[in-house]
């Protein structure tokens, strides 16, 4: 991206729903950000107990793999509503106004058929793995330490459908700028040049004096 990116509001319905949305958005990305930082410990213990005791942890790389859909996919809503993912944006960073607007709003809509037809991917994944009448209701668990392997499967639908609520959060704001030809509109990402970014952030230093 050129800059970071801001989301404005207002007292509007949609940005009321994009402000509701957010609290899900942070915790998934809370939860995720734990995952990650929980391997630092994993790898310790399994690094320490190689070294000193000849056992490493038995079943890391199972544990790694379990952490993988949380680490990697349950927090994309929330940099999609930000803005802050990788994308490139040269030629959409140099337009402006309503063709600005509909551009995104193509996009996102692409986004979205793919994210749909990823969820409907995606749970029918889950549900190939999930059985109520089976040990830890799972059909297939991890090699080393027969772990049951649905959770991490749900994961990856449950993230993805929080991500079809912001893309039609942010289809609606991009529809309603094209529309009215808005110049900042509300629930969605408006990217920041250089010179923005740095006054923001010294703005949040000194406190806004």
């Amino acid at each position: 991206m050129a800059g970071s990116s801001a989301v404005l509001e207002d007292s509007s319905l949609l940005s009321r729903l994009d402000r509701a949305l957010l609290p899900f958005e942070r915790f998934a990305a809370l939860i995720s950000g734990l995952a990650a930082f929980s391997l630092m410990f994993l790898a310790v213990w399994s690094v320490t107990g190689r070294k000193f005791f000849g056992a490493p942890l038995l079943g890391y790389v199972d544990y790694i793999e379990a952490l993988m859909p949380v680490i990697a996919i349950l927090g994309v809503s929330f940099v999609q509503r930000d803005g802050v993912h990788i994308r490139m944006d040269i030629v959409i960073g140099a337009m402006r106004g309503r063709l600005l607007w509909l551009m995104e709003l193509i996009t996102t809509i692409l986004i979205l058929v793919l994210m749909i037809a990823l969820v409907w991917g995606a749970w029918a994944h889950f549900d190939r793995s999930f059985d109520f009448a089976r040990p830890y209701w799972s059909r297939d668990s991890s090699i080393d330490v027969s772990m049951p392997l649905w959770p991490s499967k749900i994961v990856v639908p449950i993230a993805f459908a929080v991500l079809v609520l912001r893309l039609l959060l942010q289809i609606w704001g991009y529809a309603r700028a094209f529309w009215l030809n808005l110049s900042t509109p509300v629930a969605v990402p408006l990217v920041q040049s250089a010179a923005e970014q740095a006054r923001e952030e010294a703005e949040l230093l000194t406190g806004g004096d």
